[in-house]
């Protein structure tokens, strides 16, 4: 087989996989955004919540995930230094949403956790 029908099979197959990704990436932002819609709404709309929070921060982690996945594989196809450095910076972009997000999910389950605990002392204490 010849490089340049390596290069056409690639193309067509990252042409097909890069829209699915990010439909994925969609779909898992519905789902989990109607999910903790609806566990907010169960909570009496109290923004206190942090199960709620959790939920939609892992949701959104997730979907970046895939969504970045097909920002990959387009690289792979990008032909110009200008498309690379679309790409690239579209990849920073998420990349750092996608810590931020980890990071405030890691914030928001320490929060989570101290309230358990403080429950449990107060508990033993009655």
């Amino acid at each position: 087989m010849s490089a340049e029908f390596l290069d056409f099979i690639l193309e067509v197959v990252i042409s097909y996989l890069v829209p699915i990704l990010e439909l994925i990436g969609v779909f898992i932002v519905a789902y989990g955004t109607i999910k903790s819609f609806v566990k907010f709404i169960r909570s009496g709309l109290n923004s206190d919540d942090t199960r709620v929070k959790i939920d939609l921060a892992e949701t959104l982690a997730l979907s970046l995930e895939f969504k970045m996945a097909g920002e990959i594989l387009k690289t792979v196809v990008s032909h110009t230094i200008e498309e690379l450095s679309i790409l690239g910076a579209v990849i920073v972009l998420r990349a750092l949403l996608t810590f931020l997000i980890h990071w405030e999910l890691k914030m928001e389950r320490q929060t989570e956790h101290a309230e358990r605990e403080h429950a449990k002392i107060q508990e033993k204490t009655k």
